[in-house]
């Protein structure tokens, strides 16, 4: 199914020609001008364009010119009772994938849209691939060396067929949730549809059922003109939902209507619009918790929680902790000079640091030794910046007991209060970071309260 817009003064000819292409399955909609088709393509994605040339207000040539000068253009097809030789070599010098005149067998208009559709799908493809390209590395690609990532994988695999299955991806941040995502989405039968993703926690609250569901024209102050949400935009393929503990309950309700029904409404608009896209959220909290705390919907929970999968942090992956940091300098490699090979005491500074901020911080941490180390090997100078931080465990090397001495119980009570800072107060986490079981956490801390 493709998204076209038929463009054409008569009518009577926009009629017959959304029969015919809505009878081979795709979506068609009118415009009776140009300057009503060019707003209609600025706030949303067309697939293709079939358009007259003599029109009121803006013809074909000035619509056509108007596409081809946007950032991501459509295909369009020129369409015209006035055939000349000149016209036409017009409309193609200026961009126009194919040029038609009226009156036109159906098998002819039918076989010259699929060609133009086949011209879309190549433009969008290059334009993914291009933005691919240009993204930053992110949280990572995916290195799987662990038996915890492989079994994710596998998981994930097995639900990327299912193409409307919801799937609700934990873990902290950092560890590559929109990775996955993604890589649910390549190797899912929407692959060749878009992938959408939305940060819940970057948007106001008086603004996320537009951004999701989309406006009218008029709806709240500064709504100068209909707006497609993401659930539109992302029509076909996945939507990703970033930080979904973030969104706020009135939306909740929305976005669960969404799921089910697979129908949105606009803000402001009363006709409901039938959605089919997959949706996959993310979120580091306990979204358990909040359902208990009455932050988040129990009912949304259960509808997200469909195929739950879960990113163990990177402290609990030792062995991908040296594989990444090499993936990650064959990454800036390409940008950067020199060799950068790691020493076995660079091995062990990255081996020991806990990682807090999970794979994103690993990234960060090699850009910035493969910048100090020039042309050299990374040695531990080149991460010493590391050594200031909290590492895996107490070793000879990472703590030395002062001459004066030191006060047991102050330092085991210092070490805990850390724990539970860098892991949000969970101490499941904490007491995974100290090495203890989480009761003998708990037993500990209420000893050292009793001491105090």
């Amino acid at each position: 199914m493709a998204f076209i817009l038929i463009v054409d003064d008569e009518s009577r000819m926009r009629h017959i020609l959304k029969i015919m292409l809505s009878l081979e399955g795709h979506n068609v909609e009118e415009a009776q001008d140009g300057e009503t088709a060019l707003a209609m393509v600025r706030e949303k994605a067309y697939d293709l364009v079939v358009s007259d040339i003599r029109m009121p207000r803006m013809d074909g040539f000035a619509l056509l010119d108007h596409i081809q000068a946007m950032e991501c253009p459509c295909p369009v097809i020129i369409i015209t009772a006035y055939a000349t030789i000149d016209s036409a070599v017009k409309a193609m010098k200026r961009g126009a994938v194919d040029y038609i005149t009226k009156p036109f067998e159906e098998s002819h208009i039918i076989l010259t849209v699929e060609k133009a559709l086949g011209v879309s799908k190549i433009l969008t493809e290059n334009r993914e691939l291009k933005e691919e390209l240009n993204r930053s590395i992110g949280d990572a690609d995916l290195v799987c060396v662990s038996r915890a990532m492989e079994h994710l994988l596998e998981a994930a695999q097995k639900v990327a067929a299912k193409a409307d299955t919801t799937v609700l991806i934990t873990g902290e941040s950092g560890t590559g949730k929109e990775i996955v995502a993604r890589f649910i989405h390549q190797n899912s039968p929407r692959a060749q549809r878009r992938f959408v993703t939305v940060n819940c926690a970057a948007i106001t609250a008086s603004l996320v059922e537009s951004i999701l569901f989309g406006h009218e024209k008029g709806a709240f102050t500064g709504a100068d003109r209909r707006k497609q949400g993401f659930f539109e935009y992302a029509s076909g393929g996945t939507l990703f939902l970033d930080e979904i503990g973030d969104l706020p309950l009135e939306a909740q309700a929305k976005l669960l209507r969404a799921l089910q029904e697979k129908i949105v409404q606009r803000v402001g608009g009363n006709e409901p619009i039938e959605v089919n896209v997959r949706v996959v959220c993310a979120t580091n909290q306990d979204l358990d918790s909040l359902v208990k705390q009455g932050k988040f919907r129990s009912d949304l929970f259960y509808r997200i929680d469909v195929f739950p999968l879960h990113i163990p942090p990177l402290r609990n992956r030792i062995e991908a902790i040296v594989p990444l940091a090499e993936h990650f300098m064959r990454k800036f490699r390409e940008r950067l000079s020199g060799k950068h090979l790691l020493t076995q005491g660079a091995k062990r500074i990255l081996m020991d640091h806990t990682w807090p901020g999970n794979v994103r911080e690993l990234a960060n941490a090699v850009e910035r030794a493969v910048i100090l180390a020039g042309e050299e090997p990374i040695t531990t100078e080149h991460l010493s910046f590391l050594r200031t931080s909290t590492v895996r465990t107490g070793t000879a090397e990472a703590l030395k007991l002062p001459p004066g001495g030191l006060a047991l119980e102050t330092l085991e009570r210092d070490l805990i209060q850390q724990a539970m800072e860098m892991t949000g107060n969970n101490q499941s986490a904490a007491a995974r970071l100290l090495g203890i079981t989480r009761s003998k956490l708990r037993t500990r801390v209420k000893q050292l309260e009793a001491y105090s």
